[in-house]
């Protein structure tokens, strides 16, 4: 295993900025795992780990410990019977690959995840979820490091205290596991509807009638290519905020004043679109020159580094959002993507 020292983290984000790690080394196992965290014990520093960086912002003063990135690689299905069947994958794989051969096997359970870019050792900490299926509908357990105990431990999903786009590895044990592998429950069949309206209407459009796993992954990779860009070619972070949900009676407020808000049912109350808000206080493809950054053309929820100089630029260009929205309907939104360290 090489440490290297003094790594831009630039590189390590799909944002395109932060500043330098003062350690940086790639794990492959959980034997590399252990002996990066080691490594930082006996020399008194602090460590991280990260996938692909899809989800992450750096901040300019870089990182004063080790950057541990994740590159464990694992993948097998277990047949339970003829309707079950557990897929383990190692938290370094690439998500969408992970979907992909799930789908290919004809599982269903995880095939509206497609195109998420990332690692699949990140899909817990953040309950990654779209066109209404999430992580903690699957997850079974997750093999990790556990840095308290300084043992490899087997959590099960019901502990995660998994929330809308939450976990507890990001709130009371964030930086406690390094996650090595998840095990997630699958079905053989179909996808069960009622489907997002913007599915549905695509299998309408393409005379979809018998929705399989592999036609559910083809609509929403279909509907994604056609709002989102693509990180390997456009620095952003994806949906760079959460959609708020709101109480029933802050809701009932302001429909009445604008209405015909878009909206769905939420435990905790109304869930409201964010880049419909965004869109209202004037956002939708702004080109920003005193930040150098954008919002994209087709969903104004992800921010485009054109050419932001550092993370104070991004930073401030996401305030101007969030002061406007707040302004105009008393709604603060929250960021997406952690801002490390």
């Amino acid at each position: 295993m090489k440490i290297e020292q003094k790594v831009s983290l630039a590189s390590h984000s799909t944002m395109g900025l932060g500043g330098q790690a003062a350690y940086l080394c790639s794990v492959a196992n959980r034997n590399d795992v252990a002996e990066a965290l080691a490594w930082a014990k006996s020399n008194n520093l602090p460590a991280i780990m990260i996938g692909g960086g899809s989800n992450i912002v750096w901040k300019d003063e870089g990182y004063p410990g080790l950057v541990i990135v994740n590159d464990v690689l694992h993948y097998q299905i277990y047949q339970e019977d003829e309707s079950n069947a557990y897929l383990t994958a190692g938290a370094g794989e690439v998500w969408d690959s992970v979907v992909e051969r799930s789908v290919a096997a004809g599982l269903t359970g995880i095939e509206a995840l497609s195109l998420i870019p990332g690692k699949t050792g990140a899909t817990p900490v953040q309950n990654v979820g779209a066109y209404g299926q999430d992580i903690s509908q699957t997850l079974t357990t997750i093999e990790a490091f556990d840095s308290q105990t300084g043992q490899f431990v087997t959590l099960r999903g019901s502990d995660c205290a998994f929330g809308y786009r939450t976990s507890r590895f990001k709130t009371t044990d964030k930086g406690r596991f390094f996650i090595i592998t998840i095990t997630l429950h699958l079905t053989r069949g179909k996808p069960v509807p009622p489907f997002y309206s913007s599915v549905q209407t695509y299998f309408e459009v393409e005379g979809i009638s018998d929705v399989s796993p592999a036609a559910l992954r083809q609509a929403v990779m279909s509907i994604r290519a056609s709002k989102l860009p693509d990180p390997a070619f456009v620095r952003n972070c994806g949906s760079f905020f959460a959609n708020p949900i709101i109480r029933q009676d802050q809701f009932i407020s302001l429909n009445a004043s604008y209405e015909n808000i878009p909206h769905w049912p939420a435990d905790e109350g109304v869930k409201l679109p964010a880049a419909w808000l965004i869109e209202q206080v004037g956002f939708k493809d702004v080109h920003d020159n005193a930040t150098g950054m954008s919002t994209w053309p087709q969903q104004p929820l992800v921010l485009v580094n054109e050419k932001a100089r550092n993370t104070a630029d991004l930073l401030a260009f996401k305030q101007k959002i969030v002061d406007a929205v707040q302004a105009k309907f008393g709604i603060v939104l929250q960021q997406e993507p952690e801002l490390l360290p």
